[in-house]
């Protein structure tokens, strides 16, 4: 016999395939796309404000925008998995250290910002692309191995890779 648990997680599976549901956290500026429904007219009302909660438990998952309307503050409370909610969009991500952010309701103006979350990008250097797109007439074997592996490693090494090549080079 199934287990309870067992059945929602297959109903969150589901749903999953179904939908993209975005990666995001507590302190992340969203735009929830809800689904409202008037008469035989269905239409889709963005509501964008900052997740300032958000409960992961399985089917019951839910998360709390709060956004400013009118000088006045407005939260909703979303289940993730209904289906009312026609898309959510990540617009920045917040740097927050805490899981809730219910002190924003006592701040407003600028004591009520949160500082974005700045992503790190790690990817080939545009000068090794350089080094790979000029002919390879006094390119060694070991120069080879040396660029493909600067490609996987990460930036980081890529310097200290290309330093190396001028070592053998002089």
């Amino acid at each position: 016999m199934k287990n309870i648990e067992d059945i929602n997680r297959s109903i969150v599976k589901k749903i999953l395939a179904e939908k993209k549901i975005p990666e995001f956290f507590a302190g992340d500026s969203v735009k929830v796309g809800v689904r409202i429904y008037e008469g035989k007219r269905e239409r889709i009302q963005y509501f964008e404000g900052v997740c300032i909660a958000k409960k992961n438990r399985d089917i019951n998952s839910s998360f709390t925008v709060r956004k400013i309307s009118f000088g006045e503050g407005v939260e909703r409370t979303f289940s993730l998995y209904s289906p009312i909610i026609g898309s959510i969009k990540v617009i920045r991500s917040g740097k927050v250290r805490r899981a809730k952010l219910y002190y924003l309701r006592e701040r407003k103006g600028k004591s009520a910002r949160i500082v974005e979350k700045i992503k790190k990008k790690i990817g080939v250097d545009v000068s090794e692309k350089m080094l790979e797109s000029q002919p390879a007439t006094n390119t060694t074997a070991d120069e080879k191995k040396l660029t493909t592996k600067s490609k996987t490693i990460g930036s980081k090494v890529n310097l200290e890779i290309k330093e190396e090549l001028k070592k053998e080079k002089k």
